[in-house]
């Protein structure tokens, strides 16, 4: 499995400042509809690579990053780019649903 953990100090970088865009997927270690997304969530950042970042945001050991973004519900699922909030789903989805989250943003 892929680590794609990122903390609150790699934010600002790796997502907030990216040229590409950036699928997040704000989640917990307790929440079984989390786990069901993961493998989706896993294949998208292999799919992607090259094109569009993608990373997990652990809720419980990231809460400030998790309060900015009003993360109410997990899974959540967030799309950067420019800095700037441009896609979100909360909930489980299909991984097609996931990747055109993506794609529109390309």
């Amino acid at each position: 499995m892929a680590n794609l953990a990122i903390t609150t100090a790699e934010f600002d970088s790796q997502v907030l400042q990216s040229d590409q865009p950036v699928l997040i997927d704000f989640w917990a270690t307790w929440c079984g509809p989390c786990r069901l997304i993961a493998p989706a969530v896993e294949e998208l950042a292999n799919d992607y690579a090259g094109k569009a970042k993608v990373f997990k945001v652990d809720v419980d050991q990231e809460g400030e990053l998790a309060m900015k973004y009003g993360i109410m519900s997990i899974p959540a699922i967030l799309v950067f780019k420019g800095g700037q909030v441009v896609d979100q789903h909360v909930g489980n989805a299909p991984k097609a649903h996931l990747a055109a989250l993506i794609d529109r943003h390309l």
